[in-house]
């Protein structure tokens, strides 16, 4: 079976003070064109992950840049041979992804983006800490070499983590990845207005790293957690379909798991 179906994992953060009047023209753009999948809106910005056939995701993207706030909408593409949403979901949403920390605005200060060819460099340096800011059932699934799990079941729960954490004592050098990059934006945002100097962030994060590092060079073990039917992907962006499931992870994976109903403001797609 061909890889015929296109995913989009997307992101901007931009001020759509309009963004309660996007919401119903933007869904009917996609059903009609069998897009199907999740979206956020919110007055900070827009984030989702959406799948369908090639010509209709592409017109979405067309669609969406053609608003010179999403001009540079960020978007990570994989393949599948089959849907991997049931319906289409558009919602709106305080934030895009949900800290839950006033004040936090990634357009104003954010961290040292890395590209994906300069992480393994970063991350072999035994003075930078290393932080997965995903949950910990994402963890479960792989995670970089070195990198410390805060055990977090929401992001909302991350500025808490940073307040307490031994490592972080002494405001180290900070290198933080996620699904998609979405999640560290807002995270290295946080540590820069809490006084951290040096915080660095995994540009696309792994989606991306996994896109353009070679799998012989790769700091990456096991696979890549993923907020629909495809469950995680390998080191190729390919579907995995729940194969393995580790124990960590098993409250939120069974046959039933519905994961284009509406997606909580933590646990959104990238």
């Amino acid at each position: 079976m061909s890889n015929s179906f296109l995913i989009a994992a997307l992101y901007k953060f931009a001020p759509l003070d309009d963004f309660e009047d996007i919401r119903d023209a933007l869904k009917q753009f996609c059903v009609e064109r069998d897009v199907r999948g999740s979206i956020l809106l919110a007055k900070e910005g827009i984030n989702g992950t959406v799948c369908g056939p090639e010509i209709g995701v592409r017109a979405l993207l067309a669609h969406l840049r053609s608003d010179p706030r999403l001009a540079e909408l960020e978007c990570k593409e994989s393949w599948s041979p089959r849907h991997v949403f049931k319906r289409m979901k558009v919602r709106l949403k305080q934030e895009i992804v949900r800290l839950a920390v006033d004040g936090i605005d990634p357009t104003e200060i954010v961290g040292t983006y890395v590209k994906p060819e300069n992480w393994n460099e970063l991350i072999a340096d035994p003075d930078v800490v290393v932080i997965d800011t995903r949950n910990d059932y994402e963890f479960a699934f792989g995670t970089f070499e070195r990198a410390l799990n805060p055990e977090t079941q929401a992001f909302r729960e991350f500025p808490e983590w940073v307040r307490k954490a031994v490592e972080l004592e002494n405001k180290p050098k900070v290198a933080m990845f996620c699904t998609g990059g979405i999640r560290c934006e807002k995270a290295s945002s946080l540590m820069l207005q809490q006084g951290f100097d040096e915080v660095y962030h995994l540009e696309g994060g792994i989606l991306n790293y996994l896109e353009t590092v070679p799998e012989e060079k790769s700091l990456w073990k096991g696979e890549c957690f993923v907020f629909d039917d495809r469950v995680s992907v390998d080191h190729q962006l390919q579907p995995k379909w729940g194969e393995w499931v580790p124990e960590e992870a098993r409250h939120i994976i069974n046959e039933d798991t519905d994961y284009d109903s509406e997606p909580t403001d933590d646990n959104a797609p990238t």
